[in-house]
């Protein structure tokens, strides 16, 4: 299994715009969760969500503004409405669930 950004990650906007970060991934499996976290300085990763794709296809975020839609080989964070707090790094992580 693997995951890699999408080249040309650095994102840059102003307030209110919408943002979308993208993961590449690769698996056999079709039990697959994506796991979105953002980091800030010094500070250990923060959870976002985590979007399940192929079998599994809901999203599960406590913040409305970031979204996530996966397909079978890559995996999109929209973040609408954006503030000057999401300037961040971002992560994604694969699990592959046991079937």
């Amino acid at each position: 299994d693997d995951i890699e950004p999408d080249k040309g990650t650095e994102k840059m906007s102003k307030e209110t715009e919408t943002v979308k970060l993208s993961y590449s991934y690769s698996t056999n499996s079709e039990y697959v969760y994506l796991y979105w976290y953002r980091q800030y300085a010094n500070i250990e990763p923060e959870y976002l969500l985590r979007k399940g794709a192929r079998s599994y296809s809901n999203a599960d975020s406590s913040d409305l503004r970031f979204q996530s839609i996966t397909s079978r080989t890559s995996t999109e964070l929209t973040i609408t409405d954006v503030r000057l707090s999401d300037s961040a790094l971002y992560y994604c992580a694969l699990r592959v669930a046991a079937q």
